[in-house]
Parts: C-alpha cells; sequence; structure tokens
C-alpha cells in the first residue's frame, strides 16, 4: 500500500512594476515553504516596464527550479491576475490542493504558510485562512473583517460613538484577534484558499479591477458553506500599496468606487446598493453637523463624499439611458 500523497501548494504572486520587491517576496516564500510540495507562480500582469524580462532573468540566474514566471499578457486588475496564475496550476499540469495568494510586497515569516496549510487540513470546513499582517514598523495592519452592509456605511460615515456602539456588530473593521478566529473576509495580502472552495466560487470576478475582489471572493464561499479563519500565528511583514501607490492618493480612483458599487448590485440587488449609498450620506450629514456644532473639521476622507455621491449619479444615468436605448431596440 502506498503512503497518502503530500498535499500541494500552489504560491502566486502577483507583480506590477515591482520586480525587486516581487523577488524579494518570491524568496522569502521559498523559504517559508521548505518541506512542502508544490511551486511557486509569478504573474507579471502586464507591466510593460521590463519587469517580466527582469523576473525571468533574475529566477533563472538564482537556480529558483520551484518558481516560473508567466506573462499575463493583460492587466485585468489583482482578481484576474491571480486567476489567470491559479488556472496554470502546477507546473507539471497537475491541480493543486491549495493555493496561497501573497502580495508582491508582502513576506511571510518562518512558518507562516506552513501555519495556513496545516488549519486548512485540520479543518475540512474551512475554505480560506489568513495571516496577521504588520509594517515594517511591527504595527498591525487591519486585515480581518466583517462583510460590508448598509449599517456599516452609516455607522463608518457618522464617526460618532453612540452610533459606533450601537452598530458595533456590524462595524467592518475587527479588533485585532490574538486567536483562532472566523471572519467574513480576509485581505489578500496572505490568503490561502482550498483549491475546490476556489472552483466552487468561481474564482475570483474579474469585474472588479481592484478592491472588493476578496470580499465578493469569501462572500460567495460563504453562502456556499466554506468559512474564512484569521490565523494571528501566521505572520506577514507588508510594505502596502506599492504597486497601486495609494499613499500618494490624494482622492480614491474610479475604480474603487466602480467596485464598491459592483460589490452592493451583484450580491444584494441596485436597490440595496442605493440604499448603502444613502446610509452613507445620512452617516456624513451627522458627522457634518457634529463638526459645524463642535467647530471641527468633519470626519472622513476629503472629497470622498462628493465623489461618491457624483459617482452614483453618473451610474444612475448610465442605467437609465442603458435602460432607455433597450427598451427602444425592443
Amino acid at each position: 500500500m502506498s503512503a497518502p500523497r503530500s498535499p500541494a501548494v500552489l504560491t502566486v504572486v502577483l507583480n506590477y512594476r515591482t520586480p525587486a520587491l516581487t523577488l524579494r517576496a518570491v524568496e522569502a516564500a521559498l523559504v517559508a515553504m521548505e518541506g512542502l510540495v508544490g511551486a511557486i507562480t509569478v504573474v507579471d500582469n502586464d507591466s510593460g516596464d521590463g519587469s517580466y524580462e527582469t523576473l525571468t532573468q533574475a529566477v533563472r540566474e538564482r537556480g529558483w527550479n520551484r518558481v516560473r514566471v508567466l506573462q499575463s499578457g493583460h492587466n485585468g486588475g489583482f482578481g484576474a491576475g491571480n486567476n489567470f496564475g491559479i488556472r496554470q496550476g502546477l507546473p507539471d499540469g497537475s491541480v493543486p490542493d491549495f493555493v496561497y495568494i501573497l502580495n508582491s510586497d508582502a513576506f511571510p515569516e518562518a512558518g507562516a504558510i506552513w501555519l495556513l496549510l496545516e488549519y486548512l487540513l485540520a479543518h475540512p470546513e474551512v475554505g480560506f485562512t489568513g495571516s496577521r499582517i504588520h509594517g515594517e514598523d511591527g504595527g498591525y495592519h487591519q486585515t480581518a473583517f466583517r462583510f460590508p452592509t448598509a449599517f456599516s456605511e452609516f455607522e463608518s460615515a457618522a464617526a460618532t460613538s453612540p452610533i459606533s456602539r450601537l452598530l458595533k456588530r456590524y462595524i467592518v473593521a475587527i479588533p485585532e484577534p490574538v486567536e483562532p478566529l472566523v471572519v467574513d473576509w480576509m485581505a489578500g495580502a496572505s490568503l490561502m484558499v482550498r483549491y475546490p472552495a476556489f472552483e466552487q466560487t468561481g474564482g475570483f470576478d474579474e469585474r472588479f479591477f481592484l478592491y472588493f475582489e476578496e470580499t465578493d471572493l469569501c462572500l460567495r464561499a460563504r453562502r456556499l458553506g466554506w468559512t474564512s479563519v484569521y490565523l494571528p500565528g501566521s505572520r506577514i511583514m507588508h510594505i502596502g500599496s506599492v504597486s497601486t501607490g495609494m499613499k500618494t492618493w490624494k482622492r480614491m480612483p474610479p475604480y474603487w468606487f466602480d467596485s464598491r458599487l459592483w460589490y452592493y448590485t451583484k450580491n444584494y440587488g441596485v436597490v440595496y446598493a442605493a440604499v448603502a449609498t444613502l446610509a452613507y450620506l445620512a452617516g456624513a450629514a451627522i458627522s457634518w453637523f457634529r463638526a459645524l456644532v463642535g467647530n471641527r473639521a468633519a470626519s472622513g476622507p476629503k472629497h470622498f463624499t462628493g465623489d461618491l455621491v457624483s459617482h452614483a449619479l453618473r451610474c444612475a444615468w448610465h442605467r437609465r439611458l442603458v435602460g432607455r436605448s433597450g427598451m427602444a431596440s425592443n
């Protein structure tokens, strides 16, 4: 009788114009994967800056036999790039048992990947495990969350202690867990996925260019019976927002609002999406009133509310025009 086959892990690292960081992430992943069956796939998401050639040459020169570099040929965003890498499978053409998604600016500590895998092996009902992520200074990065709702939109915009206490169970950000905890969703900087869960959900929805794609994937998996567990013992150092440039943003880009709207619309319907936006505006009105009375600046990102309203109005107008053209063609 042959010994049972060891589970295979495919690690996917998505690169977009950060080849030096990507190589550093791959090097850390190789160390963390010692003793594991599997491989690492680096996907260059059509960087167009020579990243693919740089990565390919570096992997060859360093003799990283467990690593291959692929070119997606199209920058469809985070979800599309990871889907591409995952669907290539392992180098021998076989399907992995688990997929580990690692950001190009995230560096797993020793044992981090093993912990994610071991928990999944011990808990067959769990579809996703995620890591505790910290910055270069050791500070905790928020990565464990509840699903966003109209209630959470209202609470976050109001930013008022009595309202936050009343709606505590709807606050999206979960206080830092110190023990393994079932959560709604986790950030994709360090996320292990059971392959059958990935397949059953159909993978990332590529209509999300960036942001909300992990939220949506975990929600669809939850509806199919898969849970997500945050494991604080699995530790990752994360620089954050390098390829997106988010640290330098003065306001949210249009695709963030596109992703938010699509998340609510596809999962709860267009009416709920409108209610969620109105809930945010109601909360923002409370924040503005408190700021006016208290003679202080209102909370929340500058320009955010105005950008949210203008985006919602543009989308509503577009939907109306599309509806009219559809009626005219009938």
